[in-house]
């Protein structure tokens, strides 16, 4: 058995897999990222989820687990202990939930993963193994560009066209109505004193890409996030010397899943002017279905146990978020 474990900066996966692909248990919480809850907050999530899906004292053959704010050495060591001391599996392998955006956007093991959800990160994978990765913490390392970025953007272009300080948008309507309130100063209003929480802003990301088609602010934030992400792609595939490569480049994470053909064109366009060679996929499968690949990989499972994964992982995520929305 393999348990797999996808934790982002908004929720977590954790799915129990049979050596043939056949899916066991999938559980879904919310977020696991040791960046924002520590790491003893990061455990107390997993172990609900693990709980749930039934692992039941058994012990797994390996566990995956892939989660965001594990970037650096020291902190893939510590969670790996941390784990091992539950006892879930025989064999623990961790790492950055980005790994688990390329894997499930390609099978040639090598390429560019570049993750959007709540927030951004990128890890690059040459033929021979090299890696690059980027520290992703936010501001302090020059991160921009995940939901909360957006959202963010989109709420302070909104006050500042209210006020007079900034040109006018349409986001100064879309923004407050998205969230029940009358005006941008309203909203700021509520998050100051903690009616709406703070990291809600990511939920504004989608209005932003939806109003960009007609509206210049909110084009100049949706081209910013073009700008990041082709940015990541470059500087990846420059420090590994695949300039001349053909190199698939996988945007994965919730911003990427529901975005258009007008956003994925302009990623495209900026990925054609660094090289020719450089070929974007959107992954439509959520990250922990790489996971889980990833698991299957580490037990020597064959392509069938993997398409068998990917139909029935993606379908319980589908019938999850089905519920969600419902």
């Amino acid at each position: 058995m393999i348990l797999a474990v996808d934790g982002g900066n908004s929720k977590t996966d954790v799915a129990l897999v049979g050596p043939d692909g056949a899916l066991l248990a999938h559980a879904r919480g919310p977020l696991s990222s040791p960046h924002h809850i520590g790491l003893d907050g990061c455990l107390d999530v997993l172990q609900r989820l693990v709980d749930e899906a039934g692992l039941d004292g058994h012990r797994a053959e390996v566990a995956q687990v892939l989660l965001a704010g594990v970037d650096f050495p020291e902190e893939e060591a510590a969670l790996r202990d941390a784990l091992d001391g539950r006892g879930w599996a025989t064999t623990t392998r961790v790492g950055n939930d980005t790994f688990a955006v390329l894997r499930a956007g390609t099978e040639r093991g090598w390429g560019v993963a570049i993750t959007c959800g709540a927030g951004i990160n990128c890890v690059g994978v040459a033929s021979d193994g090299r890696e690059v990765r980027f520290p992703a913490l936010g501001a302090i390392t020059g991160d921009w560009g995940g939901g909360y970025d957006v959202g963010m953007a989109a709420l302070s272009a909104a006050a500042r066209s209210a006020d007079g300080r900034g040109p006018h948008t349409r986001l100064e309507k879309l923004v407050p109505a998205h969230f029940g309130e009358a005006t941008p100063l309203a909203v700021a209003h509520a998050i100051h004193l903690g009616a709406i929480g703070q990291r809600r802003v990511l939920e504004l990301a989608p209005v932003v890409l939806r109003a960009a088609a007609g509206d210049a602010v909110a084009a100049s934030i949706r081209d910013r996030l073009v700008g990041e992400i082709v940015a990541l792609a470059r500087a990846t595939v420059t420090r590994l010397e695949l300039l001349d490569e053909q190199v698939e480049i996988v945007v994965g994470g919730g911003l990427m899943r529901g975005a258009d053909s007008e956003l994925l064109g302009r990623i495209e366009l900026g990925l054609r002017r660094v090289g020719p060679g450089l070929v974007l996929r959107r992954t439509a499968a959520p990250p922990i279905v790489g996971a889980a690949l990833l698991g299957l990989d580490a037990v020597g499972a064959g392509a069938q146990a993997q398409a068998r994964l990917r139909v029935e992982l993606c379908a319980a995520v589908e019938r999850l978020e089905r519920l969600e929305v419902a």
